[in-house]
């Protein structure tokens, strides 16, 4: 039924304009439209919508994710920017904090500045 419609993706803050600032400046996307509920952003055509609210839930997990051709080389780029790769106990992570799966797949994650937890993946 949906296989044909674009999906929104959402992300929430509490700060509209720090988070405009980290995605459209740090990220690098494009702002779409912003009013008093959220800015919304171009993700290489898929709508991003980054929505104000009290209190942002932090799940511990990744609420979105970007897939890349060069892990190492982004990964860097934002750190140049001041983004902080996380690192988790019980997993071998290079210089870039850059986790490769098993199978070959390479992922780092980061926070947005709510929290909010994102990924890099480069498909092997």
């Amino acid at each position: 039924m949906l296989a044909t419609s674009d999906v929104i993706a959402f992300a929430s803050t509490t700060d509209l304009a720090r988070a405009r600032s980290f995605y459209e400046v740090t990220l690098g996307l494009p702002v779409v439209e912003e009013n008093a509920y959220a800015c919304v952003f171009d993700a290489h055509g898929t709508m991003l919508r980054i929505t104000a609210v009290a209190e942002v839930a932090h799940p511990g997990y990744t609420v979105l994710g970007w897939r890349v051709t060069d892990i190492s080389g982004t990964a860097a780029r934002l750190e140049s920017l001041g983004v902080a790769f996380a690192r988790y106990d019980g997993m071998e992570q290079d210089a870039h904090g850059v986790w490769t799966t098993p199978s070959g797949d390479r992922i780092a994650w980061f926070t947005d500045p709510d929290g909010n937890v994102l990924s890099l993946t480069e498909f092997h």
